[in-house]
């Protein structure tokens, strides 16, 4: 047993099994995906009670946050892709058992991390209400604009007191996920999205003595969360009789071999790269989406906060993928590796496609918990249509990614995911908004097939066992060697 993954090879005998799986395979997941999954479904039903706190105000308001929102997700990617590198070399060093070579990733992502912070603040301070101002077009219909950039500039100015504690809490969770400890970001999640529902309850509303502060409450409660959440981390890190072994010393120096510090910016380059274009391709859709006027920017917040609740399943299923397989490969397992691939891509559609008939039946009442306009409700519900039945093709494309991430693949990761955005999905949404007619709902729709291309690459890539290899079975760059 290595990190909670069994050794058995019965599926080797059973052709059945190469799709299906055995047992071991499914209490592997099973251990790995809960805590994550509990964490995901909390984390996203609370930011949809959020969004609804903030909806209640009116469509300014929530479109405001929503733009704003946009924008932080392309600096949370950023960061999320910047540390990528490393916890791809972490989970192979946890893989191989070598302790001082997790330490030394989580060094990096504690150095990139800060380095993020520092140049995300200054590029929002410079440059955000100009951001906002880019999703602002008039169409017509529901909205004052002023309204909403006021609103979105107020949120904004807020929410940049809480990208420090973000930064630093991505540079632990990236790295405790793939050593195996999905329990303590679970808890600490679960903590602070609980204490964010009940400032915003307080702050947004002005209840019990508190002053209504409408979407500087949101943010305010937002902020507080994100230091709950760091605290917890840092405390259920550092605060045990026993902290893990790879924390042990870790301040000591921050320093870490200059050999095994380039390998992992080689990797973490391209993920990072992918992360900001592909971040910043969505964050185009969205303005590309916005010139169809500010009903589409508010239908496109309730469909998205909605869609990202029913999303958990795939997202915890991403991670998993790139868990297990970063694990199987570090530990040179490799035929195993290309079996369960296989498994873990079928066992995501296999969810999706449940998830997908929820979604379906929940789309036309989800717009109603909203205070907005009929318009931007059936708009919404028209998306929220659109995204269920993408959800399996998204379920292979976001597995086919993490696939090729695990195995350090990250160049061809790049080209594959946000290369595709900006060669594809970006182009066709900015020709069908400029030189058609067609509506909101027309254009999404096109968009979404066009991923069924990605879809296709993605399982060749997978299929040809590219991404089957060990980034840390070489001294060079191996853990050992440096305290």
């Amino acid at each position: 047993m290595r990190c909670g993954i069994p050794h058995g090879d019965a599926a080797l005998y059973n052709p059945m099994k190469k799709l299906i799986g055995t047992k071991e395979f499914y209490r592997t997941v099973a251990l790995l995906a809960l805590p994550l999954l509990l964490q995901n479904a909390v984390s996203t039903f609370v930011n949809l009670l959020d969004n609804l706190m903030v909806g209640r105000i009116g469509t300014e308001s929530m479109s405001g946050v929503s733009i704003v929102n946009q924008i932080l997700f392309v600096y949370n990617l950023c960061l999320f892709g910047g540390c990528g590198g490393a916890s791809i070399f972490a989970a192979q060093f946890h893989g191989r058992r070598d302790t001082q070579g997790v330490r030394h990733a989580l060094r990096f992502n504690l150095l990139l991390s800060a380095g993020f912070f520092l140049a995300g603040s200054a590029v929002l301070v410079l440059w955000g209400e100009r951001f906002i101002g880019a999703f602002l077009h008039d169409a017509g219909g529901a909205g004052d604009l002023a309204a909403t950039l006021s609103e979105g500039r107020a949120y904004l100015n807020i929410m940049l007191w809480g990208l420090f504690p973000f930064a630093l809490t991505n540079a632990y969770v990236s790295i405790l996920r793939v050593t195996g400890d999905n329990r303590l970001p679970m808890r600490a999640s679960v903590v602070s999205i609980l204490v964010n529902l009940v400032f915003n309850y307080l702050l947004i509303y002005g209840k019990l003595g508190f002053p209504v502060m409408g979407v500087r409450g949101a943010a305010w409660a937002t902020v507080l969360a994100r230091y709950v959440e760091l605290g917890l981390i840092l405390l259920g890190t550092h605060g045990k009789k026993e902290p893990p072994e790879f924390v042990r010393g870790l301040y000591a120096r921050l320093g870490l071999p200059r050999k095994l510090a380039g390998e992992i910016f080689k990797k973490s380059l391209p993920l990072l790269v992918n992360e900001m274009f592909w971040s910043m391709g969505m964050t185009i859709l969205t303005q590309c989406y916005s010139y169809r006027g500010l009903e589409a920017v508010a239908a496109l917040n309730i469909a998205n906060t909605a869609a990202n609740f029913f999303n958990t399943v795939l997202f915890t299923m991403g991670n998993i993928v790139g868990i297990i397989l970063g694990n199987l490969l570090g530990a040179e397992e490799y035929d195993r590796a290309r079996r369960e691939s296989v498994q873990l891509i079928a066992l995501a559609t296999a969810a999706s496609a449940a998830v997908d008939a929820v979604m379906l039946l929940a789309a036309p009442w989800v717009p109603r918990l909203y205070r907005t306009e009929p318009s931007i409700m059936a708009l919404a519900t028209g998306l929220l249509i659109i995204m269920a039945f993408s959800m399996p093709n998204h379920a292979i494309g976001m597995c086919s990614y993490w696939t090729l991430r695990a195995g350090g693949r990250t160049y061809i990761t790049m080209a594959f995911d946000s290369g595709f955005t900006w060669a594809v999905s970006v182009p066709l949404a900015f020709a069908l908004i400029h030189y058609t007619s067609l509506g909101l709902l027309w254009v999404y729709l096109l968009v979404m097939l066009a991923d069924l291309i990605k879809l296709a690459v993605g399982l060749i890539l997978v299929h040809k066992g590219i991404w089957v290899r060990n980034l840390v079975k070489s001294p060079a760059v191996s853990g050992t060697g440096s305290k």
